[in-house]
C-alpha cells in the first residue's frame, strides 16, 4: 500500500493480522492489531493465563476504544507499508 492510502480508522492487513490505523505521520502509520487479540492475565500467584479473543469478543470488551487504547500501538515505517494490503484472510 502507499502511504497516501492510509487514514485514521482504516482497517488493513499485514501478514496474517488485521490492523486499524490510529494515526498517520509524515512517513509512518500507527495502528493497533485488531485480529487476533492476545490477552494475558497474571494471577495473584504469578501464573499467566493466555487467551486469544475474536474480533467480536475484543470489540464487546472495549479493546478498540481509544485513544488511549488497551492495545499497544505499533509504528509501521515506509518499508512496512509495502507489504500491507486492504484484503486479507478471513479469520
Amino acid at each position: 500500500m502507499e502511504h497516501s492510502e492510509f487514514q485514521i480508522g482504516l482497517e488493513f492487513w499485514c501478514g496474517k493480522s488485521r490492523w486499524r490505523c490510529t494515526d498517520v505521520g509524515t512517513r509512518t502509520v500507527v495502528a493497533i492489531g485488531i485480529h487476533p487479540v492476545e490477552m494475558t492475565t497474571v494471577q495473584a500467584d504469578g501464573r499467566k493465563e493466555h487467551e486469544s479473543l475474536t474480533y467480536e469478543q475484543a470489540d464487546a470488551m472495549g479493546w478498540f476504544d481509544g485513544p488511549p487504547y488497551r492495545l499497544a500501538e505499533i509504528v509501521f515505517d515506509e518499508d512496512d507499508l509495502e507489504v500491507c494490503s486492504l484484503e486479507g484472510e478471513d479469520l
